[in-house]
């Protein structure tokens, strides 16, 4: 039996800055519960609401995920009143997520010693391409920059090409995953102390901590990895292989998978020195790959799904969004969801993860109007209607 409540209800955000790092931030602490009010420059709204290569009605269909169970305030924080407004919206704020270039907030009056001193509980979260200290931090930074300076563009791609890309921004969500794992520290570290801090998120440092031991790998042995297409390097088999109507991935690198793999194609490779043991599939990697990909070949992919089911060795499809829109378990988890959207209609979107036994997260709407929350959240802080009148007309909202 659940919980009807969410483990972040009660816990107010401020989210400044636009695009993807810092906004995800704020979708996942939203996604569980907590009171998201995001704020944009009144007629400059966060590009992200039109950004993306497919866009309908002039939305950008990323946005109504990475904004969903936001409120949306418009506020000029580059004038005095809206600085003070912001100020006043701080002292009833749990947290602050920011993305801004380093300094921006202490250009306008608003650094952490200035919030901090209104609010010493506040948790400051402040997400970069190079962090807030260092010779680099006052540099601009997007996500491609973070993942070549962390070192995983260099590994993107085939060996005898520019490096390549994901089709995704990587760094950014995963800074952003950070960032939200960092907010939730200092909340608990809250809990002890009675005082909030800074948390400094830099994309180039999330890259680097999913690295694994490409560091002392070239430090303590002088190995620097490479670019390897589809593959692992020494890590074999685990790859891609074709079938007659598809693909599909098969991981069965430890002995025991192997042997199982061998059983199933019905070959004597578990009994054969080039393959019997991790070192020697290493060795005879593209060989040993080039075998596998000739029994799939032949093979449908639903033939080899099952067969590798039946022999217990990881399998499974190359998904595009159709086959996962059509995929029987990814639905019985409601890892997809259809929210409803006032222009688009029924979206749908990623679900919320990791899933929660007793406080699950939720989503209640997809992303709001260019500030359709301001009145709201302006008269939660005792702005008559009048008042917010004048700064309307003011551009201050």
């Amino acid at each position: 039996m659940t919980d009807t409540k969410h483990p972040l209800d009660g816990l107010r955000v401020i989210e400044l800055g636009q695009l993807i790092a810092g906004p995800f931030c704020g979708q996942l602490l939203g996604d569980f519960g907590a009171d998201v009010i995001k704020v944009e420059a009144p007629g400059l709204p966060d590009p992200a609401r039109g950004w993306g290569a497919v866009k309908q009605d002039g939305i950008g269909l990323f946005w109504p995920i990475i904004a969903r169970n936001k409120k949306s305030l418009t506020l000029n924080l580059r004038v005095e009143a809206g600085q003070a407004l912001l100020k006043d919206l701080v002292k009833t704020a749990d947290v602050l997520v920011e993305n801004f270039r380093p300094g921006t907030l202490e250009r306008w009056g608003l650094g952490p010693d200035v919030l901090h001193a209104l609010n010493p509980r506040l948790v400051i979260t402040r997400v970069s391409g190079y962090g807030q200290t260092g010779p680099e931090s006052h540099k601009a930074g997007y996500a491609s920059v973070g993942e070549a300076k962390g070192g995983l563009r260099y590994l993107i791609g085939e060996p005898d090409r520019l490096p390549a890309r994901a089709g995704v921004s990587l760094g950014d969500t995963m800074t952003g995953t950070f960032a939200a794992l960092g907010t939730m520290m200092a909340l608990f570290a809250r809990e002890r102390s009675g005082k909030g801090q800074v948390v400094d998120a830099a994309i180039y440092e999330t890259v680097m901590a999913f690295m694994e031991s490409l560091i002392p790998e070239y430090a303590l042995a002088g190995h620097t990895r490479e670019r390897s297409g589809p593959i692992l390097p020494r890590i074999a088999p685990s790859g891609v292989y074709p079938c007659s109507d598809g693909m599909v991935i098969i991981g069965a690198n430890q002995d025991t998978l192997f042997r199982r793999l061998s059983a199933m194609c019905g070959t004597g490779w578990a009994d054969d020195a080039r393959y019997a043991t991790h070192d020697a599939r290493g060795e005879n990697q593209a060989e040993l790959d080039g075998l596998i990909s000739d029994w799939t070949r032949q093979r449908t992919m639903a033939d080899v799904l099952a067969a590798c089911e039946d022999h217990g060795i990881p399998c499974g499809p190359v998904n595009r969004a159709k086959e996962m829109l059509e995929d029987a378990h990814i639905a019985a988890r409601d890892a997809i969801i259809r929210v409803s959207h006032p222009v688009l209609g029924q979206v749908p979107m990623q679900g919320v993860f990791p899933k929660l036994s007793g406080t699950p997260g939720r989503v209640t709407g997809a992303s709001p109007e260019l500030g359709q929350h301001t009145g709201q959240v302006l008269a939660e802080l005792g702005i008559s209607p009048d008042r917010q009148e004048q700064l309307r007309a003011d551009g201050v909202i």
